[in-house]
């Protein structure tokens, strides 16, 4: 049986309303705080010389681009599923460490950690994973109560989604999850419609924050990494890059 057979459509509505928003703020936000030295600091040189990206402008649209591909996945993660299944399963926020959403039906509490796409755990994420919902355990068991501990994934499929052996917890993956959430097989199709034209509202804000972005980077790199001349002085880039840390740095 489902965790939620009733769920409010209009909650669910709200919190993807409410996720998008705090997305693209989010994503802006990290827009505007870039600067130049710090992006730098992190990225390859030797790269850049590699594939003869001799204009200020080339290297700025590359970090860019990498900056927001890297940021908008992990921000959306963050932001979007978590209290959209919360309100779907009409959960509460878990106080437990490694554990997002907390719902007791009846004589039983399902424990459930939210991830975005199915290949976040490696061994050791997923080893305290799995120490996590054991510790969540002991608190169900005080209660006196079953123990269900699940593992959801936003998008994507599992294989082994089934629930059994041999882990105790389940994993359940894109249409099965949300459909383990709300008992509507089709709740994964609506989120999608739920968002509505949302979405294109945020595009003009966010253009215009990434246009201002590229155009500071543009700045500030000239200034910091170019000659009078407008060439790239490559090897100020790679002693700021890699040259050794003076100590009373």
């Amino acid at each position: 049986m489902a965790i939620n057979q009733h769920y409010d459509e209009s909650e669910v509505i709200s919190a993807v309303a409410r996720a998008l928003d705090d997305f693209y703020k989010s994503l802006i936000g990290k827009l505007e705080g870039l600067n130049i030295k710090a992006v730098m600091r992190r990225k390859n040189p030797y790269l850049f010389r590699a594939k003869a990206m001799n204009g200020a402008s080339r290297i700025v649209e590359a970090l860019l681009g990498a900056f927001v591909s890297s940021s908008e996945e992990t921000i959306f993660g963050n932001v979007f599923f978590e209290p959209i299944a919360t309100a779907a399963a009409q959960g509460q926020k878990a106080l437990a460490e490694g554990i997002d959403i907390m719902a007791e039906r009846a004589d039983i509490v399902y424990a459930i950690a939210v991830k975005s796409g199915t290949s976040v755990f490696n061994a050791a994420s997923r080893k305290k994973q799995e120490q996590n919902f054991m510790a969540a355990q002991k608190l169900a068991q005080q209660a006196k109560k079953r123990f269900v501990p699940i593992v959801g994934y936003g998008y994507g499929r599992k294989k082994n989604a089934e629930r059994g052996l041999p882990k105790f917890y389940f994993e359940l993956a894109g249409q099965d999850f949300w459909s383990e959430l709300t008992g509507d097989d089709d709740f994964y199709l609506k989120l999608i419609r739920y968002m509505d034209s949302r979405p294109e509202e945020y595009i003009e804000s966010f253009e215009l924050a990434y246009q201002k972005a590229a155009n500071r980077l543009i700045r500030e790199f000239t200034i910091e990494f170019c000659l009078e001349d407008g060439s790239i002085d490559w090897e100020k880039l790679v002693r700021f890059n890699s040259g050794r840390q003076e100590a009373s740095t």
